[in-house]
């Protein structure tokens, strides 16, 4: 990757100004889209069900949502993008593993934008100017790992098996409910005493603890618990690793299937 880091970078350019051409606002839709949804949301959960009593409860649901959007986008782009540079992989050698992760990377600039706008607005609502904010860049970099290594997955499985995408796009609708972006998991009502439930929606959930970690930090102005910061980096070596792995050993036949 270090010796092909110019190609990875003229990918990632190609694919911000796909994303972004025509576009008069550019990566402020990517902005747009959130705020859309964390009200849609506040309105729905906090004023009309009166589900949750958050303070702060828009700030809180945006959080949540920009790590979500960024985890669910990177998966179902980096699924058809080996197939969508299939002439490329056919044609050049260099590492496959490039293509899903240019794609990755479009989608961290968008969420890093997203941080950035948000960061400030936290600090000044909630008062989390603190040290614990410095824990930020860990959290992301171990979230774009994770992230990155799933999307290894994905992609190569995608090539080989042309379902992988569809599933992956039912799978995440429900999987979205189920993660803690609404929510706080210690507050639902129908888990208290059930601890084992509580674990479940915590911990079998791969994306809740890095939710729960960069809301503590931005949200909170708190250090996440210790859990969440054994399990946020253990998380994102194991994912970056196999993916790898899975990816390599997959890959020699990549030219012939696409």
């Amino acid at each position: 990757m270090l010796r092909y880091r110019y190609l990875f970078e003229q990918m990632v350019r190609r694919e911000l100004r796909q994303k972004y051409k025509g576009s008069v606002l550019g990566v402020l839709w990517y902005v747009v889209n959130p705020l859309v949804l964390m009200g849609a949301y506040a309105v729905m959960f906090g004023v009309l069900l009166k589900a949750v009593s958050i303070d702060d409860y828009p700030l809180f649901l945006f959080v949540g949502l920009i790590v979500w959007l960024f985890f669910s986008q990177s998966l179902l782009a980096a699924a058809t993008s080996l197939l969508d540079q299939a002439s490329l992989v056919g044609k050049v050698r260099f590492p496959r593993e490039t293509v899903p992760a240019s794609v990755v990377t479009v989608q961290l600039v968008t969420f890093l934008v997203l941080l950035v706008a948000v960061a400030p607005l936290a600090v000044a609502i909630r008062g989390s100017l603190d040290p614990a904010l410095l824990l930020l860049v860990p959290a992301v970099m171990c979230l774009y790992a994770f992230v990155l290594g799933l999307a290894l997955v994905v992609a190569v499985l995608h090539a080989y098996f042309r379902d992988v995408q569809p599933i992956l796009a039912a799978a995440l609708l429900p999987w979205f409910f189920l993660t803690p972006i609404f929510f706080r998991v210690g507050d639902l009502p129908g888990i208290r005493g059930h601890g084992w439930a509580e674990a479940l929606l915590r911990w079998a959930n791969p994306v809740a603890p890095f939710v729960e970690g960069v809301r503590s930090v931005l949200y909170d102005g708190a250090a996440p618990a210790a859990g969440v910061l054994v399990y946020v980096p253990v998380a994102a070596a194991v994912a970056l690793v196999g993916g790898w792995a899975l990816f390599r050993r997959m890959q020699p036949e990549l030219a012939v299937v696409l």
